[in-house]
């Protein structure tokens, strides 16, 4: 709960402070637009991402095979969309690092390692069967 409260805080606030940095230096006009530039672009290289993700996990399912990265790379492309819609430099760097797939993919493998699978044990029993033919008496 303090980490999400401190998000919450804390990132608003580096905002506003990387826009009156950014703002004293090339000026109100020039950081407005360089924002909404930003938000811009990044929105419709996520869509082409997106549209990337969609073709390359349909190709996998028709191999029959699990498109998780797919998936994953989905869900992280809609929420660095929504990073690069709110307004702000810090949160359109994060969005943009989360849309290029080099960057995607060093999240993911770090990610995997932090969290390991989890060794289930497989619940089997072996045996033979018989069938039994309902028509003989």
């Amino acid at each position: 709960m303090n980490k999400i409260l401190l998000l919450i805080i804390g990132i608003p606030l580096i905002e506003i402070y990387l826009f009156i940095k950014i703002g004293s230096k090339i000026g109100a006009f020039n950081t407005i637009s360089l924002i909404l530039i930003t938000a811009v672009l990044g929105i419709y290289y996520a869509r082409y991402e997106g549209l990337n993700t969609l073709k390359s996990g349909m190709s996998r399912i028709i191999n029959n095979k699990l498109p998780l990265y797919e998936i994953l790379s989905g869900a992280t492309l809609a929420f660095a969309s929504l990073l690069l819609i709110f307004p702000g430099f810090a949160t359109d760097i994060m969005g943009l690092l989360l849309i290029f797939p080099p960057t995607r993919k060093l999240l993911f493998n770090f990610l995997s390692k932090k969290f390991p699978k989890e060794n289930k044990k497989k619940d089997f029993i072996e045996g033979d069967f018989e069938d039994i033919d309902d028509n003989k008496n």
